[in-house]
């Protein structure tokens, strides 16, 4: 299941440095930011882009994503050590 994060940060990457040529954005700093934060990074390029309707909406929904499992995390945690 690791290798799946892998795979899609790198994937993101690639994605990134490719599209960022084409609107002459630096495409080291855009893959460097897409392999570290994903689909946040994903989503504020796309704003910067002007491509806003889904930049905003991968944005939202990733960092809603990144919450929920930090809030399972804590979850668990409680559990484990309430136990």
């Amino acid at each position: 299941m690791e290798a799946f994060g892998w795979i899609i940060n790198i994937i993101l990457t690639i994605y990134l440095v490719i599209d960022s040529r084409k609107h002459g954005k630096n495409p080291i700093l855009w893959g460097i930011l897409g392999f570290i934060f994903g689909f946040i990074a994903l989503g504020i390029y796309f704003i910067k882009t002007d491509r806003k309707v889904i930049g905003w909406i991968v944005t939202i929904l990733s960092i809603l994503g990144y919450l929920a499992i930090i809030v399972l995390f804590g979850l668990a945690a409680l559990l484990v050590l309430g136990a």
